[in-house]
């Protein structure tokens, strides 16, 4: 189920949008992105909410096609929810587009996506010492400002993110001792210097 070029990477689109705008259902999704399968109450549990309430936004996150069951991992009654798609690309039109609701569960994804990924940044600056020595060295957080137009700053986007992608495929096992999942933020914007 996906309208993108890339194989399990799914383009958001106004009906999906409105049923993935929110703080908690970002939450879980990435939980189980990055996570794994898991069922709602280790969710709740790792995410300090009650199992109810992620019980209820895992279904909207079904109905909307982000997350389906994982049958494999059920036991019983037990219902084990997994990620439908890898990723999700944002289309900038719907920023503008003429919904008023749709312009603002736009500006509602974006936003969570900032705070979620500042969290992850601070999350490591503050757990950075309890990593063994080399993962404690092999971390960035660098910053670069160029004078380009928006031509070539969509050129270098696309040839930051096709490198990233080329290390998909050499990626580790679980199993490869002393692999972890490393997570990669780009960020690019203009600025002003007046």
């Amino acid at each position: 189920m996906t309208d993108s070029p890339e194989p399990h990477v799914r383009q958001l689109d106004t009906r999906s949008l409105r049923g993935l705008a929110h703080p908690l259902r970002m939450r879980l999704l990435d939980a189980l992105r990055f996570g794994g399968p898991a069922t709602a109450s280790q969710l709740a549990a790792k995410l300090g909410e009650s199992s109810g309430a992620t019980s209820y936004h895992l279904r909207q996150l079904a109905e909307y096609g982000f997350v389906e069951d994982a049958p494999e991992r059920g036991k019983g009654r037990e219902r084990w929810w997994r990620a439908a798609q890898r990723g999700l690309r944002f289309d900038d039109s719907l920023l503008t587009d003429p919904d008023p609701a749709v312009r603002g569960a736009a500006d509602l994804y974006l936003h969570e996506v900032a705070t979620t990924q500042t969290r992850d940044l601070a999350t490591w600056l503050g757990n950075r010492d309890t990593r063994p020595g080399e993962w404690s060295r092999v971390w960035d957080m660098s910053s670069w400002t160029l004078r380009l137009t928006p031509a070539l700053t969509q050129e270098l986007l696309e040839k930051m993110h096709a490198l990233v992608e080329s290390y998909r495929d050499r990626a580790a096992d679980e199993d490869t001792p002393g692999a972890e999942q490393v997570r990669f933020h780009t960020h690019a914007f203009p600025i002003r210097t007046d």
